[in-house]
């Protein structure tokens, strides 16, 4: 009889791990390429930043963000997106594995899809993958200082890497160019001089999305459509919105109150 086999076998659950994660705290998802330095080689991507590759990320972005209703606000920057969800979130009860491999396999799929609109001229090489881990935080202060941190790290690598890739494209090799910000040092203001000395690079010019990495968001919108009796009427709606701003700061946090982070 099938059904006493399946009950003879339903021990095995019991090797099932409860992978539960905290109530009443924040989950950051935060997705990285696998090996994206090849990738982006293989790819030929332009250095120090492909537009097309951060547009591509962001969309997928987005798309995660449209399936997943409980991430309130998604960071990307580079070949890494955070996902936030919210505290009270009960999504698949909690349970890491499933939020995190949904998460994953989510974006990575959109990747893979969406690659022809962004690189009508080239061929996917092979496929990309991603990796993910979620960290619990049990404060809006956490949370804030955690966003902060990646929004930094931003800074710091797309400061060094336009750096370098001015150096690289000037006739220098690449251990000529690392020596060379050796040297240089790890102040910024040196960085931003030596752009502006031997480049005429204002690095403060640069597009936001470089310096500041990509947030999305839910805005109110207001979009027409039509009732059933033809009349255009105008309704509400939260549309994933991705915005290239400070989020260090207390301005952003003020100006979006309905994310419930406290200033």
């Amino acid at each position: 009889d099938i059904s006493m086999a399946k009950s003879k076998y339903e021990y095995v659950k019991q090797f099932e791990k409860d992978d539960s994660l905290i109530p009443n705290t924040w989950l950051a998802i935060r997705i990285d390429g696998h090996g994206f330095h090849k990738f982006s080689d293989r790819h030929q991507f332009e250095k120090p930043n492909d537009h097309r590759a951060l547009d591509l990320m962001n969309k997928c972005a987005e798309a995660v963000m449209i399936e997943i209703h409980d991430i309130i606000l998604a960071y990307g920057q580079s070949d890494e997106y955070s996902f936030i969800l919210k505290k009270d979130s009960n999504l698949f009860k909690r349970r890491n594995a499933k939020i995190v491999s949904t998460i994953v396999s989510l974006f990575t799929s959109n990747y893979v899809f969406h690659w022809k609109t962004y690189f009508p001229d080239k061929e996917l090489q092979y496929l990309p993958s991603f990796d993910g881990r979620t960290v619990q935080y049990p404060s809006d202060k956490n949370l804030r200082d955690y966003l902060s941190w990646r929004q930094a790290d931003c800074h710091i690598n797309n400061l060094y890497n336009t750096c370098f890739w001015a150096l690289v494209h000037s006739g220098k090799t690449e251990s000529e160019a690392e020596n060379a910000l050796r040297v240089v040092g790890t102040i910024s203001s040196d960085k931003n001089e030596l752009l502006h000395s031997s480049f005429d690079i204002n690095y403060n010019n640069l597009p936001e999305m470089y310096r500041k990495g990509s947030v999305l968001i839910r805005k109110e919108a207001h979009l027409m459509s039509h009732n059933q009796k033809g009349v255009e009427v105008v309704r509400k709606k939260k549309v994933v919105t991705t915005l290239h701003v400070d989020i260090i700061h207390d301005k952003f946090w003020k100006e979006h109150p309905e994310l419930n982070v406290s200033v």
